[in-house]
């Protein structure tokens, strides 16, 4: 495994980090069809810290807290809290309620306690806004994470997807009262999506602000041939509006990722990854796995170097997208109760 500093704190992370919101209660996830629950989640978390990942993210709305819990309970199993790092994200409304979500003072505070509770533990090391709140004054919400992180609940603090323009008032915001800052970004970046490439990613590089990719492999898109699908592919309503099946650019670009892993003998997932690392800022993708070679194909990806050649064949069919995935809907989360 290789590690890496993000951004420019002084916390190691493997370059590449477990996503867990696959591992959740099937019953209270709104995304349930390819959940794994606690007994098929355990071979991926030892699967993970054996390859040397040290970095796991999740999330207080993944399967209804349900992840939280299963992540939490499996690394205090098989981990030193010292060595890993833990990271997870509020936004989500717990329940259909006023002050139940969001970004207000009243709600971080309940959501940082929530989610120590369903992890077992004292802090997570990277305590993260799963979205924009146009609701809240920014302030407000600098102000909170800051007292958090002096409260001791959480050692770092990180975004999610939203516009540049937002990030650079929300880091402006805490550097001029002298609040913590992010010290990461957590963005849809892969082969289909490089929208992040035009502001985003400049920014980050220039401030000093660790990439943390979600979607590295587009939902799965990146993985495996045109055609081909899955339990989750074909369950899975976010994918569905964030990549179009019948967009020709994303399919000529899955199509020489095909080519190209098939020439060299790899694998697609790999070769996808790779290409993560020859953006600057990106320290680690967030991957997901639901089986057992998901893991040991993204290891695979750190001793992958492509070429120049290579890049332009995998970079060149793109076509501009309009941006997706910075707001976040809530009408699913309406018959929902995270676990407090």
């Amino acid at each position: 495994m290789k590690f890496t500093r993000l951004g420019n704190s002084g916390l190691t992370v493997s370059r590449l980090c477990l996503g867990c919101m696959t591992y959740g209660d099937k019953a209270a996830g709104w995304h349930g069809d390819w959940l794994l629950d606690e007994d098929e989640s355990r071979p991926f978390f030892r699967q993970a810290l054996e390859a040397g990942i040290n970095f796991f993210d999740t999330a207080n709305g993944y399967a209804g807290g349900t992840s939280e819990e299963i992540t939490g309970k499996l690394l205090n199993e098989m981990a030193s809290r010292d060595e890993i790092v833990v990271a997870t994200k509020a936004y989500i409304p717990w329940r259909r309620a006023p002050n139940t979500g969001l970004l207000s003072r009243k709600a971080l505070f309940q959501a940082i306690d929530d989610s120590l509770t369903r992890l077992g533990m004292d802090y997570v090391d990277l305590f993260q806004i799963h979205r924009w709140d146009d609701a809240t004054p920014i302030e407000e919400t600098m102000e909170a994470l800051h007292d958090i992180v002096k409260a001791g609940k959480a050692r770092y603090i990180g975004a999610s997807s939203m516009y540049a323009w937002q990030f650079a008032k929300a880091q402006e915001t805490a550097r001029s009262n002298g609040w913590t800052r992010f010290i990461s970004m957590q963005n849809q970046l892969n082969l289909l999506y490089r929208e992040e490439e035009r502001e985003m990613l400049p920014l980050c590089a220039d401030q000093g602000v660790g990439v943390i990719p979600w979607s590295p492999l587009a939902r799965g898109r990146l993985a495996r041939p045109m055609g081909e699908t899955t339990v989750r592919s074909e369950t899975d309503g976010v994918g569905k509006v964030l990549y179009k099946d019948d967009d020709a650019a994303d399919g000529a670009i899955i199509t020489a990722l095909s080519q190209m892993a098939e020439a060299r003998g790899a694998k697609m997932a790999s070769l996808g990854l790779a290409w993560h690392f020859t953006k600057p800022g990106v320290t680690a993708p967030i991957i997901g796995a639901s089986k057992p070679h998901h893991i040991a194909d993204a290891v695979a990806a750190l001793d992958v170097e492509l070429s120049v050649e290579e890049l332009a064949q995998l970079q060149g069919p793109y076509r501009p997208k309009w941006p997706t995935g910075l707001g976040m809907p809530l009408a699913p989360m309406d018959q929902v109760t995270l676990r407090q």
